[in-house]
């Protein structure tokens, strides 16, 4: 008599990110490492279903691309030109976006600031605060001017109670802040749990598109950075952006990681001020010495999406006092400086090994990109010999471990950059080494000294 066949036991566990499978609850997925987002499968009861096919409604049939009219989908600005830079020219009717940062860099102000701007241009705003009271909310708008009559507030944190006010107020945008506070009747789970986070977000866009409202949600991020909750939440918004900034300095930057309706490769810059965040349209010289030139500084050309912008580096070296001697480092790679040294010493004959080497940026900007190689080489050198380098003198190129100057992204904008903005030499990869680099910038600073900083 043959053996009767042992039932297949399922995994009753399964992961809402990946689809991976266990037997045993886990609070981290182990395929893809992310934290509660192990739960409880469904029975599977062999029962197979099936779909029944369904004519499209009237004015939702398929049609050839060419013939879809755009007339229906304009952008509209939010009254912030840096922002609608970032968004591609302006909102776009039924976009859903994701505006993400570290907790107090200031993405409500930025918000509160968009929406006032939008209701100063007639259009009614809804701004649902989940986290603060609408008391608090109208503090921190009387304190940044952001009263207006087409500004609406209301603070909830149920799904259903937010989609009533869209309902009655019937905005022409509508701002959630923030989508892991709250939380849908349709969905276990308490608020900013996976689940709850991929209901809320994909009620929130379905409404975005159904009456075509701009829909921009906040969205906390975790220790490392990345956006809380589900991975899917990135891919269901039209645009994904981070808003970043040092809790020490004034400068805030908006970048795009995702947008369906323009580059990702803009930046929109802002100063937080304390009666609100101010637009910076040029902050060219944000990051630049106004002080006499000295041996140690040197200017060079940054790119922050399309955006070029000087930036002064500065060195300083002295002599050591320990066996191991210091590297301290402000806004530059820790990790290229100490490559840079390391070339300067092989191969110009530098010697650094016995000094402790300072080198930070001007105005707490990070400049971690190879582009800044040359600059910092140039910095310590000057910084070493006693050198200066004039201001009308940028530099911008990558060092290789054999002392060559190798071009970099983007070489000509950077080059036209630095024109526009005063700099009429630029050292690059065109000097070949980084001793015709030495030596391009001592020909080119005689009979050009104590030169002022370029006009902005």
């Amino acid at each position: 008599m043959p053996a009767a066949r042992r039932p297949t036991q399922t995994a009753p566990y399964r992961c809402t990110e990946c689809g991976w499978t266990t037997l045993k609850w886990a609070g981290r997925c182990g395929e893809c490492q992310q934290w509660g987002t192990v739960v409880e499968a469904a029975e599977q009861t062999g029962i197979l279903r099936s779909i029944t096919p369904v004519a499209p409604g009237a004015g939702r049939t398929a049609q050839p691309i060419t013939r879809i009219d755009t007339a229906d989908a304009p952008r509209r600005t939010s009254g912030v030109s840096e922002f609608d830079r970032v968004l591609g020219g302006g909102l776009v009717p039924g976009a859903a976006i994701l505006l993400s940062g570290e907790p107090g860099v200031g993405k409500s102000t930025l918000l509160l600031e968009v929406a006032a701007r939008s209701a100063h241009a007639g259009r009614r705003v809804l701004y649902a605060s989940a986290e603060e009271s609408t008391a608090q909310v109208r503090l921190r708008a009387e304190r940044t001017g952001a009263l207006h009559d087409e500004l609406y507030l209301a603070s909830e944190t149920d799904l259903a109670t937010i989609l009533g006010h869209v309902d009655e107020v019937a905005p022409e945008l509508l701002i959630v802040d923030s989508v892991q506070t709250v939380s849908s009747a349709l969905s276990e789970g308490m608020a900013g749990h996976p689940s709850q986070v991929r209901e809320v977000a994909a009620t929130l866009i379905r409404v975005a598109k159904d009456r075509g409202i701009p829909t921009i949600i906040v969205g906390h991020v975790t220790k490392d950075g990345s956006i809380a909750g589900p991975r899917i939440l990135e891919h269901l918004v039209d645009v994904v952006c981070q808003f970043e900034g040092d809790r020490q300095t004034s400068l805030r930057f908006v970048r795009a990681l995702k947008n369906r309706f323009g580059p990702t490769d803009e930046v929109g810059c802002f100063d937080m001020t304390g009666a609100g965040i101010a637009e910076v349209p040029d902050p060219s010289a944000l990051f630049l010495g106004h002080g006499s030139t000295e041996p140690g500084t040197c200017v060079s050309i940054a790119l922050e999406g399309r955006r070029a912008l000087p930036v002064e580096v500065q060195a300083l070296t002295i002599d050591s006092k320990s066996g191991n001697p210091r590297r301290i480092v402000n806004g530059v790679d820790a990790a290229r400086v100490a490559t840079v040294l390391a070339v300067l010493e092989k191969r110009m004959k530098i010697k650094t090994s016995d000094q402790d080497v300072y080198v930070s940026t001007v105005g707490g900007v990070r400049f971690a990109e190879p582009a800044a190689d040359l600059a910092i080489a140039l910095a310590v050198a000057s910084a070493v010999e006693g050198w200066t380098i004039p201001r009308h003198i940028a530099a911008v190129g990558e060092l290789s471990l054999a002392g060559e100057v190798r071009p970099v992204t983007q070489a000509t904008q950077r080059r036209s950059e630095g024109a526009r903005l005063g700099y009429r030499d630029v050292i690059d990869h065109r000097s070949g080494s980084l001793g015709g680099a030495v030596s391009d910038v001592r020909a080119r600073a005689k009979g050009r000294p104590g030169e002022d900083i370029p006009d902005f």
